[in-house]
């Protein structure tokens, strides 16, 4: 059992569900809480999340089960590098490599018809060719994209962006259908996806560096395979330059987008605290690294980083309950 969990990566999988129960729950319901809407008899009325509990958990489920299988396939393919990166590996010794592929094809096949299912709850059957789609790209990026310059990470990050919009994707049939029916008006929509884009950026950005991160502390492997990745194709100085680079265009992001929209200074400490200090920290470990060890410590830091951001959900629900926008 446990290396069962190793390789579906059960950390990352219940960061997933954590990033759409805190997007739907908390952000969509606070922005939501904050509207009023007239409903068919002349009243104004809060607006309210319309699609049912149960259907929201068979998204996450399908969710989960095709990112799973998107790490026991990666796994799969990986063993060669993973003995030299990681000098141990679970498919191939403790899971055989038939049984790690059946797991692969289980995790696909639950998690495309679950998709399947959730896309007709919410009236667009086709929307479930969205999973079909991300299962295919799970595969190909393990079979050959990684290997590829820059494809890889970059595909990585759009998937990693596209969780957090999944829950909007959902959301939306199922309140645009009701307030069609019950209300003069519809709800500020773009306000939704406003917010969720926000965030689906921050994920995109700090995903695309740390995985260049990664591909810096696996080098040797890499190198050793013909991997065409940033650090094997342009140096590991040039990707160390690069990683600056995207750190420095997420902390100006950052910096613009509250001077933009936010400008409280509850928001301005969190960034600060969690997010700018640890990105400059990142910086330092990159570019003052020489082994493995360091940059997998930049990675680490990188990934509470993205926790950071994903926990700021909890202070956008403080400041719009406490009205300080």
């Amino acid at each position: 059992m446990n290396e069962f969990l190793k390789i579906i990566r059960w950390k990352n999988l219940l960061i997933v569900i954590i990033t759409m129960v805190l997007v739907r729950w908390v952000l969509l319901a606070s922005l939501a809480a904050e509207m009023l809407v007239m409903n068919v008899a002349g009243d104004m009325v809060p607006v309210t999340l319309q699609m049912p509990w149960y259907d929201f958990l068979v998204l996450i489920f399908a969710t989960v089960c095709l990112t799973a299988g998107g790490y026991v396939i990666n796994d799969y393919f990986d063993i060669k590098t993973d003995i030299i990166n990681r000098g141990t590996v679970i498919v191939g010794t403790v899971i055989p490599r038939r049984r790690a592929m059946m797991m692969h094809n289980i995790f696909n096949i639950i998690g495309v018809t679950a998709g399947f299912y959730v896309s007709w709850r919410v009236g667009y059957f086709w929307l479930g060719t969205l999973f079909l789609l991300v299962s295919g790209l799970l595969w190909f990026y393990s079979a050959s994209y990684k290997r590829q310059f820059l494809i890889g990470n970059i595909l990585v990050a759009v998937l990693t962006a596209l969780v957090p919009f999944m829950v909007v994707f959902f959301e939306f049939p199922a309140m645009y259908e009701y307030y069609s029916s019950n209300s003069v008006e519809h709800p500020d929509y773009k306000l939704f996806f406003f917010w969720t884009g926000g965030f689906a950026l921050f994920a995109f950005l700090t995903t695309l560096a740390r995985e260049i991160i990664k591909d810096i502390e696996d080098y040797e492997g890499d190198l050793e395979y013909g991997r065409n990745t940033l650090p094997v194709v342009a140096g590991i100085r040039s990707s160390k330059l690069i990683v600056t680079a995207l750190v420095i265009s997420i902390i100006a992001t950052l910096y613009v987008v509250w001077i933009l929209f936010v400008s409280d200074i509850t928001t301005l400490v969190y960034v600060s605290a969690t997010i700018t200090i640890p990105l400059i920290l990142v910086v330092y470990m990159v570019i003052t690294g020489k082994g493995k060890k360091q940059f997998h410590a930049a990675s680490s830091v990188m990934k509470f980083i993205m926790l950071m951001g994903l926990l700021y959900i909890l202070v956008v629900k403080l400041i719009l309950t406490a009205g300080l926008f």
